[in-house]
């Protein structure tokens, strides 16, 4: 029989902050996509920032922010969702098997997401850390300017004369196959994140009820309720 519960301290203040800071940074870069692209990559910077900073946390963090504290075997996972369905939950002060293959999941979605963000903001506009040198730049120019010429001369009336690299802006050609391979990339990492993001969401409802734990509450106070059940 499990003793009397007692609060003990489980989030650290940087887990509670940057999982927070999470939220609202991906929410603010999906909702300002199109009309406020200062907006949107700034809050894609921050979730870049954020991520890094957790992955570093957990190789060197407080106890349950650590990796080797809630990754566990697929194994594991599978047999806490089915005690979980069968509503014989385990309890876990840290992340449970799920919520730890979940936060897995999340940051390797995000780092996809920032990086193809990054590399589709290079392509599009020379800017942010895969931007290209101002010689890179005049070198491409060159090339296209040679291949938009060699195309006129055999179709004068072609109005794509170069399909694969067009649009100068600064400097910069755009290259439209670059252009649409890592905008589909980052658009197929953005609809991943926000599906893993509800799942998460439906995942916490769930096993709040169910484990009769205020998932929510402890991830902004940092306490949870714990007895002897707990692993």
């Amino acid at each position: 029989m499990a003793s009397d519960k007692k609060i003990v301290s489980v989030w650290d203040p940087l887990v509670r902050i940057g999982h927070w800071t999470l939220v609202i940074a991906f929410f603010t870069a999906y909702f300002t996509e199109d009309d406020l692209m200062e907006v949107h990559t700034w809050a894609g910077y921050t979730v870049a920032a954020v991520v890094l900073i957790r992955i570093v946390w957990g190789l060197v963090g407080t106890k349950h922010a650590r990796f080797s504290d809630f990754i566990y075997a697929p194994a594991k996972v599978f047999a806490y969702l089915k005690n979980l369905l069968a509503l014989k939950p385990q309890h876990y002060i840290g992340h449970n098997p799920a919520g730890g293959a979940m936060v897995i999941a999340l940051l390797l979605s995000l780092t996809a997401t920032t990086f193809t963000g990054m590399k589709l903001y290079a392509v599009e506009e020379n800017e942010g850390p895969f931007a290209i040198t101002a010689q890179q730049a005049q070198t491409q120019m060159d090339k296209a300017s040679i291949i938009s010429a060699a195309k006129a001369e055999e179709d004068e009336e072609d109005n794509d004369a170069n399909e694969k690299a067009e649009g100068a802006k600064n400097g910069h050609v755009v290259d439209k196959q670059a252009e649409e391979y890592w905008e589909e990339l980052h658009e197929t990492f953005v609809n991943l994140t926000l599906f893993l993001v509800f799942l998460h969401i439906g995942g916490v409802i769930f096993s709040s009820i169910v484990d009769k734990e205020k998932l929510v509450k402890s991830m902004i106070t940092g306490k949870k309720e714990v007895d002897d059940s707990f692993q």
